[in-house]
């Protein structure tokens, strides 16, 4: 048997990340230097070390509404432009220094405008600030700007994705709490999108069931699933362990519809009891267009490594799987397909050949 890939080593494979949450990934000592400068007092503590530690237990609670109340002291801190910048840019830091080549980076700019920003300052903020983590480092990072889904905003930042898709924003999502706030609330938004022949991506089947993944497909149109964890509803799995797919999880699978898990933080959301028991080892074996995801970074304690690692050690992946899963994930970016292709011939294969080769060598 093969040994599983280490952690040490996965973190210098080349990897893809195409759901990671700006405004749930700050630095703990970020948080507090931002409190500080700010004036923002309400943060649980102002020591970094037991900052990190609330985050991650807060988080914990198995409710994806307690989940998403953490976010109330990341954005307070992410009201100006400063902040905005220095955010974005540790966050490309970050991500490279964890091996990630390519990322995509949602945030919600509606929410970083309560001390004056107008929704293009604070784009402009944030691209500025990937721009200068990015430089000097084997990481390209575009953002996905996000519409909250309890308001009615959707429409405008559509056009706002649109208006900068050609200086480093690459598509659009919708994202909040999903019982009683269906994607087709936001139908205007998704079909100006289509006729501007952009991209968007729709959380979706993470806090809510099939409902909410067939509205987000076929009334929407998304052309990825933010989560999509609960497409596992509609397969029935026999005491052989053979599957049966449903109409919904066929089409998913046969149109190819990238999911964007998110192992550890579906975890504390409760939309999976454990790791070993993630729906993700089952849409592997049967082929679903599956990409590994971090979500929120400080939240659940995480790094992309960190999650290729645990699903190496809860199913044994070896290289070839890990390969697979940045592959599909870079299949489903939202840039070129030239792009794409570039970085999967170029950097992502040559990559993970080298770390097996290395493994394999006597």
């Amino acid at each position: 048997m093969s040994q599983l890939p280490t952690l040490d080593a996965i973190r210098r494979a080349p990897k893809v990340l195409l759901h990671d949450h700006l405004d749930g990934g700050l630095r703990a000592e970020t948080i507090v230097d931002l409190a500080r400068a700010s004036g923002y007092d309400r943060l649980p503590t102002n020591d970094p070390a037991d900052l990190r530690v609330w985050f991650q237990e807060a988080s914990d609670s198995g409710s994806l509404e307690r989940y998403l109340e953490t976010f109330e002291h990341t954005v307070g801190v992410m009201q100006s432009r400063e902040a905005l910048v220095r955010v974005a840019a540790e966050c490309a830091e970050d991500l490279a220094d964890d091996g990630v080549v390519y990322a995509e980076v949602r945030y919600a700019p509606e929410l970083h405008t309560s001390a004056g920003l107008s929704l293009d300052e604070v784009v402009e903020a944030v691209l500025e600030g990937f721009r200068l983590g990015s430089q000097g480092r084997t990481i390209r990072v575009g953002s996905l700007l996000t519409a909250m889904r309890h308001q009615a905003r959707s429409r405008e930042i559509a056009e706002l994705a649109v208006r900068y898709r050609d200086v480093g924003v690459v598509g659009f999502d919708i994202a909040g709490a999903e019982a009683g706030y269906p994607p087709t609330r936001h139908l205007d938004a998704f079909e100006y999108l289509q006729r501007e022949n952009a991209h968007f991506t729709i959380h979706a089947g993470e806090g809510f069931g099939l409902p909410s993944i067939w509205q987000a497909i076929q009334w929407c149109g998304a052309d990825r699933l933010g989560h999509g964890v609960r497409i596992i509803d509609d397969i029935a799995v026999s005491g052989d362990g053979e599957a049966k797919l449903g109409g919904l999880a066929a089409y998913v699978r046969d149109k190819r519809i990238p999911l964007e898990m998110c192992p550890t933080s579906n975890l504390q959301t409760g939309a999976a009891p454990s790791i070993a028991e993630h729906p993700i080892g089952l849409l592997r074996r049967l082929h679903f267009r599956v990409t590994v995801n971090t979500d929120n970074r400080l939240m659940s304690g995480t790094t992309l490594s960190l999650e290729f690692a645990k699903l190496a050690e809860a199913f044994g992946y070896d290289w070839d799987d890990l390969l697979w899963f940045t592959v599909n994930a870079m299949k489903s970016a939202f840039i070129p397909f030239d792009e794409r292709l570039a970085l999967i011939n170029g950097l992502i294969k040559p990559g993970y050949a080298q770390l097996k080769w290395a493994v394999q060598a006597p």
